[in-house]
């Protein structure tokens, strides 16, 4: 079968370029099943409305992130037929492709690029994809039935059709509680996904609501002890209640779960792609929150004041962080740092909790409690650091995600700390200003005067290297080759 796939892969890849028929456009995502299944579900609609090829690339071994999911090999998730129709193999060689989503495009746009004969088509890795697609006043793209077109091995089929099988007891409602890269996997350090996940601690208010709306809750996560407690607190259903214990197989379950979710009338699960496939596989539209942050922050807060033990640690740390950042512009300084401390407590390898707690002492003007926060963070962060490794704590706070990097409106505060002489934050800030604000000769001048007054401090030495190299380049080889390169010049 991989034979045969391969040697169709190729004949796709070598079409005469200069006609539109031959163009592809692809998958080419490494992540999780249901960012995977997503795109390809954008990517096929696409090309069956424009009349292009289709295909995507997937794992022929075993991945597995235990912090986030497992993606099982391609012939566990798909048919042999679908895959020798259109799988392109593990990856595929992006450079021959252009990349579709972020700026708007027309089949003409497309059909003038496929007539240049330069690409072979286009990777469509975009969430938001069919967001830019303009075609007049056509119908809009179904991926809907995309999706549904797909063809799955026999496992997920009995999966999917166990599920179309059970019987809800009145009109549902699926509660998405995502456990896993969000809630307990390094994600949580990030702090730009908090948005994605439903706070456990606001499960009990979302389901009363739903109630009181004529809805009973299907609740659907990765804790089992956290789902067993809101079901006995609340009454809401489980997916286990339907046969989801049935299904040993976690490919099997997921898919389980997903088709379950599907036949929900309403879907609540933040920003989860999990739960955008099975709005797709459904035609379920999401649902809008139940709550506005301010509500919901001030809930989650007080779920936390009465019953926070009876929560796993983790989730109960969450919960803090969602509510932070929903009322970050509108906490007093006193109640930010209560709360963040928290926060930290119940989570104290989540370094993000520090960072913010320095930032909002800073901006108090307390710039010795902010500043012992972050020599503390530093020092223990670079006692059990490998020799080369540069402190996870300068990594988070350049970190972009998505275009988003939730320290860049402390940087200011940062700043104010360092201009009244306190190290560390001068530290943070030259490390920050080198990087995502882009001003390499401030760094410069700041690390400098660092290295200068502590000439022995190894982290600060190494602040100074980073600072002269300037922004690292988010793209291309040869600019990527000549960052690291001034490297070499401080050493």
């Amino acid at each position: 079968m991989h034979g045969f796939a391969a040697i169709l892969k190729r004949a796709i890849l070598a079409k005469a370029p200069g006609d539109p028929r031959s163009m592809l456009i692809a998958v080419n995502r490494n992540d999780g099943l249901g960012g995977r299944l997503l795109a390809m579900a954008n990517a096929k609609s696409l090309a069956d409305r424009l009349g292009y090829r289709f295909g995507f690339s997937w794992n022929s071994k075993a991945v597995t992130d235990q912090q986030s999911h497992t993606v099982d090999v391609v012939e566990k998730i798909f048919s042999a037929e679908f895959i020798d129709r259109y799988w392109l193999g593990d990856k595929i060689k992006a450079s021959k492709f252009g990349v579709l989503g972020g700026a708007p495009f027309t089949p003409s746009d497309l059909d003038a690029v496929a007539r240049q004969g330069k690409l072979r088509g286009w990777v469509c890795d975009h969430f938001d994809v069919l967001d830019y697609f303009r075609d007049g006043g056509a119908e809009p793209v179904r991926r809907s039935e995309a999706l549904r077109s797909f063809g799955f091995s026999r496992e997920v089929r009995q999966a999917l059709e166990a599920a179309g099988k059970c019987r809800f007891p009145g009109p549902m409602a699926a509660l998405h509680l995502r456990s896993g890269d969000i809630i307990y996997g390094h994600h949580r350090r990030r702090l730009v996904f908090a948005e994605k996940a439903i706070p456990s601690t606001l499960a009990k208010a979302i389901v009363a609501e739903l109630s009181a709306r004529g809805l009973r809750t299907l609740l659907i996560g990765q804790d089992r002890t956290t789902l067993d407690y809101l079901k006995a607190e609340t009454g809401a259903w489980r997916t286990d209640d339907f046969g989801a214990g049935e299904f040993n197989d976690e490919t099997q379950h997921t898919f389980f779960e997903m088709a379950l979710m599907a036949r929900c009338q309403q879907i609540h699960a933040g920003g989860s792609i999990y739960a955008a496939v099975a709005s797709a596989m459904g035609d379920v539209p999401s649902a809008a929150a139940v709550f506005g942050n301010s509500q919901a922050s001030g809930i989650i807060l007080e779920e936390l004041r009465k019953h926070g033990s009876d929560y796993h640690p983790l989730d109960a740390a969450f919960g803090y962080q969602w509510a932070f950042l929903a009322m970050e512009d509108d906490l007093s300084p006193a109640r930010a740092r209560e709360i963040l401390e928290r926060a930290s407590a119940l989570d104290p390898a989540n370094d993000a909790y520090d960072l913010k707690f320095a930032a909002v002492c800073f901006r108090q003007g307390d710039h010795a409690a902010g500043e012992a926060r972050l020599k503390s963070l530093m020092g223990s962060q670079h006692g059990s650091r490998t020799r080369r490794r540069i402190l996870p704590m300068l990594e988070l706070l350049i970190k972009v995600v998505g275009g988003r990097c939730m320290f860049t409106r402390d940087l200011e505060a940062f700043l104010a700390a360092a201009r009244a002489g306190h190290p560390h934050a001068m530290a943070c800030a030259a490390y920050m200003l080198a990087d995502i604000a882009g001003e390499a000769r401030q760094a410069l001048e700041m690390a400098t005067r660092l290295v200068e007054a502590e000439p022995n401090n190894r982290i600060f030495r190494q602040i100074r290297r980073r600072a002269a190299q300037g922004k690292k380049p988010r793209s291309g080889r040869l600019a990527k080759a000549r960052w690291r390169l001034g490297l070499l010049r401080w050493r």
